[in-house]
């Protein structure tokens, strides 16, 4: 994970018990009733260990193809929540996952809390982003990419929500 630990997934365990509490028995060759012994696997552990992996491996940080919230509309005032909300539909039309910020906080307090929530995008909007179809974008890095038409964040955001695809190496020899 991010801190350098390892976590057991994958778990493959003899049961001796659930066959004596379920009275489970078989008839061998030899026309006697045993007991048999049951073997469990998981795949990936339980779902919540996966997840738990998976946070402490990303420390929060999910790719954007993970993020449940790939992307935060931040207007600069209540008067740019109908854009906000244009700009959401429009990246919610192209299959990303977006929320708008309608609060009443402060323009910096809504990025630090964005921030905070590790969401990978965060788009401020105001009247020149509203007159030109733009949004400021901010990245969770803290890097600012400056105003991009609403299209270009679009086809970017895409881009980087694809789900890698896993090709097994190739056995050798």
């Amino acid at each position: 994970d991010a801190l350098g630990r390892e976590w057991q997934t994958t778990t493959i365990q003899f049961d001796f018990n659930l066959p004596e509490r379920f009275d489970i028995n078989y008839v061998a060759e030899d026309g006697a009733q045993h007991r048999p012994f049951m073997v469990h696997r998981a795949i990936l552990g339980s779902m919540e260990r996966f997840f738990g992996i998976l946070l402490e491996h990303y420390a929060g940080a999910f790719p954007m193809w993970l993020a449940p919230v790939q992307a935060v509309v931040i207007p600069i005032a209540d008067r740019h929540i109908p854009y906000g909300n244009e700009v959401a539909e429009s990246l919610r039309a192209a299959g990303l996952r977006v929320e708008v910020d309608e609060r009443g906080e402060r323009m910096q307090a809504k990025i630090r809390d964005a921030q905070l929530q590790k969401v990978p995008y965060m788009l401020v909007v105001g009247d020149r982003e509203a007159d030109s179809g733009a949004a400021a974008v901010r990245l969770r890095s803290g890097e600012d990419l400056k105003a991009l038409p609403v299209t270009e964040i679009i086809e970017r955001m895409r881009g980087e929500s694809e789900v890698p695809t896993y090709v097994a190496p190739k056995a050798a020899g």
